[in-house]
């Protein structure tokens, strides 16, 4: 299937690893030009990219220079894809409501929310010109906040209510906007070392091998297994593609049947 991407141009945040790692090298393998940022440049990421960008993007000069540099590479951007986001997992209180400080709070919003916001702001312009495509990845934890680390799922919450409000403004003027909710993915998040999967593990008192294996079962994924980045990025792919034209303001879930209802 063509899906129109070819020529097109990109910027990716979060590209670094996990899924916007995947985003970039699947909009690549379509012929689209893509910008990946990310705090960390990777081997990967330069290979998947044709420029790739180190910042900061919970700070607001950090999200506009990013689309800067991504319009002085480019010469305009078709796709924005607001993948960045979690924070760093060392800094993260696993705990509850009344151990988290307000630190965390501030700085899950700026990296979950407003990286969005900051970037969306200023990539519109040509986004407009050009009829792009937005997609916002955010997490089924939004609808479960009850579940993960305290800030995190409010975050991402009112990410996806960006996009909704994103999508009725600018879906007139030809700019589509939708969200992407995965649940778990087999990221460096859950699987790494040092990633919020062994932090959750040692809280818990259990092997982060053990954690890993029981996942699935005990988070009630249907399909018996966690997602792969890569399944991700294909979806994410056709959503800024031209065969989904007449998706506006969506936000698809893509959790291997964890969320039961409708």
């Amino acid at each position: 299937m063509d899906l129109e991407l070819a020529g097109r141009t990109a910027l990716v945040t979060g590209a670094g690893r996990g899924i916007g790692l995947a985003v970039a090298e699947a909009l690549t393998a379509e012929g689209v030009q893509v910008v990946g940022a990310a705090r960390t440049i990777t081997p990967e990421l330069k290979a998947a990219t044709v420029a790739s960008v180190s910042v900061d993007l919970s700070t607001a000069r950090g999200a506009t220079d990013v689309v800067e540099a991504a319009l002085d590479e480019l010469g305009g951007i078709d796709i924005l894809v607001n993948n960045v986001g979690a924070g760093d997992v060392s800094d993260l209180e696993v705990g509850g409501f009344l151990d988290v400080t307000d630190e965390q709070w501030r700085h899950l919003f700026d990296i979950n929310l407003f990286s969005a916001i900051w970037t969306t702001r200023r990539a519109l312009p040509s986004l407009l010109d050009r009829r792009g495509a937005i997609v916002n990845i955010s997490t089924i934890t939004a609808r479960t906040p009850s579940v993960g680390t305290v800030g995190y799922s409010e975050a991402k919450a009112a990410l996806t209510t960006l996009g909704k409000r994103l999508s009725e403004e600018f879906g007139p003027r030809g700019v589509r906007v939708n969200t992407v909710s995965p649940g778990i993915v087999g990221t460096s998040l859950w699987r790494g070392p040092d990633g919020f999967g062994a932090k959750l593990a040692a809280a818990q008192g259990i092997p982060h091998e053990a954690l890993l294996a029981g996942l699935a079962e005990h988070t009630g994924i249907a399909c018996g297994r966690i997602s792969e980045p890569e399944e991700v990025a294909a979806l994410v792919t056709f959503l800024v593609s031209g065969k989904a034209a007449s998706i506006v303001g969506a936000d698809y879930v893509i959790d291997g049947g964890t969320l039961k209802t409708a």
